[in-house]
């Protein structure tokens, strides 16, 4: 007999049947799923592990084999002398997953096949700080357009496009209701992404970045399968990502992690957010070129005297070659973000006892110099002290974190709706010019 699933909830909190087209998709997601974590293996195996009946991962597996999720890898006998069995695997060669971020000086990208080959991943220096939501979105829109063209020649058009913002997103209606560093209130860019792709039929799904970000972390980063962490975006906003018992905290409307409006200094500076004395305006990114480099700081023009450097990665080398030399006011103004990063950290410690603190951004580039004055600041101010046994780690997977997390979104997205691949068309190819 098909495996029974639990029921679902109706709006007022009673319990609802599974209809069949919800049973046939969640057992495709069972045996995908099953596919994805043990690797090639018999229908009847399947259909041992699962508790599935036969005659039904034989049907299941046929609409995989049709819509392209598995394929037939060869056969193997069970014991020495049973009948050979036709294994079947995961075949994520011909479907992709676009992961996307667009952040205040650029647009990151990160394209992978359900098997986990990357295909594409880039970043393109851009100023949404300065250019607005409808110039933003053209060129995110065109940034897009470019890289599914690649994902289709390399093989695999994306099933799904999860797109990380830094800021307090509706994931559910595809809204960013407020990225403060952006300028950005209300703003459906789901909708707006879709305009710009024309009939393009594949889902598009909007996230905050650092969510992302702790995402990509916990799946592959340097703290991956820490079940307690917090994951802190190093950009010109500080952003966290909070995960607690290995799954993602994201609070009633979704809206947690903002952890760079903690309040930390009631005499400070004004925030991007309009209220005063934010960790991000001690911490983030535009706060350290403020005070290391003034003449470039961020939302300077150019009758001030700012030299554009557009992308954050030669923002960092340049402090970082300041602080080699011994420049005595980058040398000050590293070592103030970092006093200031343990005093926020050890809120977060205080809150949510955490293993780690998995800093990424340019906090990573300038981790040698920060992480010492963090931790130390850090085991002064946790009032459980050393019985925490928190630390500060780099991450590894730079300013394209929370693009690598979108993508990963919709691998899980594809693998909890199979049906959602294969079932419609795919837009012709998107030919022109690369970005």
């Amino acid at each position: 007999m098909t495996q029974r699933q639990p029921p679902t909830r109706s709006a007022n909190g009673l319990a609802q049947p599974l209809g069949h087209a919800s049973l046939r998709r969640a057992n495709l997601a069972l045996v995908l799923r099953h596919l994805r974590e043990e690797g090639s293996c018999s229908r009847a195996d399947i259909a041992d592990s699962t508790g599935l009946h036969r005659a039904t991962v034989s049907n299941l597996m046929a609409e995989l084999l049709e819509r392209g999720l598995v394929r037939e890898v060869g056969t193997e006998r069970a014991g020495a002398i049973g009948r050979p069995r036709r294994a079947v695997a995961l075949d994520g060669s011909h479907v992709g997953a676009l992961g996307m971020e667009i952040n205040v000086d650029y647009i990151a990208v990160h394209g992978t096949d359900l098997s986990g080959r990357v295909l594409v991943e880039r970043r393109i220096s851009f100023d949404a700080m300065g250019q607005g939501p409808d110039r933003s979105l053209a060129e995110l829109g065109r940034v897009t357009r470019r890289v599914i063209g690649d994902m289709k020649r390399a093989g695999a058009p994306p099933g799904g496009i999860v797109v990380g913002v830094p800021g307090l997103v509706d994931s559910g209606r595809g809204v960013v209701a407020l990225a403060p560093n952006l300028g950005w209130h209300g703003l459906p860019l789901a909708d707006r992404l879709r305009e710009e792709l024309g009939g393009l039929q594949v889902p598009v799904t909007v996230d905050n970045d650092a969510n992302l970000a702790a995402l990509a972390e916990y799946t592959s980063g340097v703290a991956a399968g820490t079940a307690d962490m917090v994951s802190l975006t190093g950009e010109v906003g500080v952003g966290g990502g909070i995960i607690v018992g290995g799954r993602l905290l994201r609070g009633a409307d979704g809206f947690s992690g903002e952890v760079g409006h903690l309040p930390v200094d009631p005499g400070g500076d004004r925030c991007g957010c309009g209220r005063v004395g934010c960790w991000e305006t001690k911490v983030g990114f535009a706060a350290l070129v403020r005070s290391a480099t003034p003449d470039q700081a961020y939302g300077l023009d150019a009758g001030q005297g700012a030299v554009p450097t557009p992308d954050p990665e030669e923002r960092v080398r340049e402090i970082a070659r300041g602080l080699a030399e011994g420049d005595e006011r980058m040398v000050g103004a590293v070592a103030e973000v970092g006093r200031w990063l343990g005093l926020g950290g050890s809120i977060l410690v205080n809150l949510f006892n955490p293993r780690v603190i998995v800093i990424g951004g340019y906090f990573a580039r300038l981790a040698e110099r920060l992480i010492p004055a963090a931790q130390a600041e850090l085991e002064q101010l946790v009032i459980a002290g050393p019985a925490a046994r928190c630390r500060f780690m780099a991450s590894n997977l730079g300013f394209g974190a929370a693009s690598r997390g979108a993508a990963s979104m919709v691998v899980d997205h594809i693998m909890d709706d199979p049906t959602a691949i294969g079932s419609a068309p795919i837009a012709p190819d998107i030919a022109g010019q690369r970005i």
